[in-house]
């Protein structure tokens, strides 16, 4: 499966990405993916493989390129608690100086990239995302509601923006959570939200996970949360993606 490094022009720079997707020389319906905020690694290279092998072309960006080319900051081959405070401290400021408006201005230059390379069909596209990344692609996904057939977010917090941010969203939408990540009371206010909001969506709780749980570099990995991961994933893409 091919993996190759990209330059995305945006109103900030150039940002630094790669795309993962089938060497057959066919057309692919197209899926921006966010990575969490430890940003562009191997892991993420992993999924993007994974997912791009189902007939997706799958491109994932550098979100805090205005800091430098990923790796923005020095990581361990595998992310223990020991040494998830220290990068916690160089992340936090990093996603606070990503705003809202960075992070829309960013959104048009990837789905307008996404969408013109001769690898991607025609049509609408997907747009996922862990942790932060699973917030930026909600907010993706309601500022362009009629190019965004699915948006699936998980172990993130897409509840932040407050229940009026979910009313631009018509993809239809999976939420995974990590059952250490909200309360029962956040999670049923999350969901009367996406109700009101009238969305199509599910929206769970993955049983026994703990934050990060997709990340197999890190000690929150749940294999069994991965799995249930691709069991929700790969099948709303297949529903909204024309091709896949």
């Amino acid at each position: 499966m091919p993996v190759k490094a990209l330059q995305i022009p945006t109103t900030g720079g150039l940002a630094d990405a790669f795309a993962a997707f089938p060497d057959d020389g066919e057309r692919h319906p197209g899926v921006l993916m966010y990575a969490d905020g430890f940003g562009i690694r191997p892991v993420l290279r992993e999924m993007a493989r994974e997912l791009a092998g189902h007939g997706y072309y799958v491109l994932v960006p550098n979100l805090f390129y205005r800091h430098g080319p990923a790796p923005v900051m020095d990581l361990p081959e595998h992310i223990g608690e020991e040494a998830r405070p220290a990068l916690m401290a160089q992340v936090m400021p990093l996603i606070e100086e990503h705003t809202a408006e960075r992070v829309l201005s960013d959104a048009d230059a990837y789905l307008r990239f996404l969408t013109t390379r001769p690898e991607v069909g025609a049509g609408p596209v997907a747009v996922t995302g862990y942790c932060i990344g699973g917030l930026l692609a909600t907010r993706t996904a309601a500022a362009h509601p009629g190019q965004v057939a699915a948006v699936a977010a998980f172990h993130a917090p897409v509840g932040a923006d407050g229940p009026g941010a979910l009313a631009g969203i018509t993809a239809q939408v999976h939420f995974g959570h990590a059952e250490s990540d909200l309360t029962p009371e956040t999670f049923g206010e999350l969901n009367r939200a996406l109700d009101a909001a009238g969305v199509r969506y599910t929206s769970e709780i993955y049983p026994g996970t703990v934050h990060g749980f997709t990340m197999s570099d890190t000690d929150a990995f749940d294999a069994a949360g991965l799995q249930r991961h691709w069991g929700r994933l790969l099948p709303l893409l297949d529903r909204t993606l024309a091709g896949g």
